[in-house]
């Protein structure tokens, strides 16, 4: 519950949590995010005042106003070899993938977008690019999403439903998304196992959380992973507890995966085990978020 003096919701579903009534009485949703975000980081090429510092591999220590070669290679491994690796692996495993694309990003590899659109992957939108959306103002960030829209929907052939900033969003992007409409749903929380709606803005609008720990961006953190066996032992225990917690229930899952980490050899590795581990399960539907946000609006929709 929030309310105009404190619009926070420290309770949510409290003890009674949903059903959520999978397809086929499937116990837990599991999802994976490919976050696609190389040819849209902070460059001096495109006019930042310096090279992207975040979820590199290490930072050189080149100053600002000029190009960080090597920053700029390890993003590009992520374009050139990371992508293609998920992709087989997600093909190979017939499991779907959900894409978080930043629409600059794409513009630049019409042949990656290509290769999403044929395998069927949804695309959620993570911007025109992938900037820290609470740094700009209401109108510049306005702007950025329409703009964002405009360029996926001339990339695909058809507009993303889906939304998500990056690392988290400023005080007025919800607002601003369901001011623009279009969207099903954003991912710009990270505070459930669950979906849930929110109707602060005017009109319900759908909520699915995401992840931060079950996440690959913790290879960049020198207190997070370090092999692809500490990922895939962290994959598994979260995946064993909300299967075991969801008898007489359900759970939803999220993977979060860059292609310039998770796309690396010995970390697709561990990622490729969790896949078929969780694939000897019964009982997992592997979907994507777009299919979860449908299945939830449809079977738990809002009653006001």
């Amino acid at each position: 519950m929030t309310d105009a003096s404190y619009p926070r919701d420290l309770i949510g579903y409290g003890a009674a949590r949903p059903d959520p009534q999978w397809p086929d009485k499937a116990r837990i949703a599991v999802n994976f995010v490919m976050n696609y975000e190389e040819g849209s980081e902070a460059s001096v090429l495109d006019g930042d005042a310096e090279a992207e510092r975040g979820l590199l591999e290490g930072v050189t220590g080149v100053p600002p106003g000029m190009r960080d070669l090597n920053a700029e290679s390890l993003y590009e491994y992520g374009s050139r070899v990371g992508f293609w690796r998920l992709m087989r692996l997600f093909h190979e495993a017939d499991v779907p993938l959900t894409v978080f694309a930043c629409a600059q990003a794409l513009e630049r590899n019409p042949a990656a977008a290509r290769a999403i659109a044929a395998a069927g992957h949804d695309v959620c939108c993570h911007g025109w690019r992938w900037e820290k959306h609470w740094l700009l103002s209401e109108d510049e960030e306005r702007e950025r999403i329409r703009r964002a829209v405009a360029s996926l929907t001339r990339t695909l052939g058809h507009r993303p439903l889906g939304w998500y900033c990056r690392t988290g969003p400023s005080v007025n992007t919800r607002r601003l998304l369901v001011e623009e409409g279009g969207f099903l749903y954003d991912s710009d929380a990270y505070n459930d196992d669950l979906p849930y709606w929110d109707t602060r803005h005017g009109r319900p609008h759908l909520v699915l959380p995401y992840t931060m720990d079950v996440n690959d961006s913790k290879f960049a953190n020198p207190a997070g992973f370090s092999t692809g066996v500490d990922f895939y032992d962290h994959l598994r225990e979260t995946f064993d507890c909300l299967y075991r917690e969801s008898v007489g229930g359900g759970a939803m899952m999220s993977v979060g995966l860059h292609m310039r980490l998770a796309g690396r050899p010995g970390r697709s590795e561990g990622l490729r085990n969790f896949i078929y581990y969780a694939r000897g399960h019964s009982g997992v539907w592997f979907a994507n978020r777009l299919d979860i946000a449908r299945h939830w609006a449809k079977t738990h929709p809002w009653r006001g």
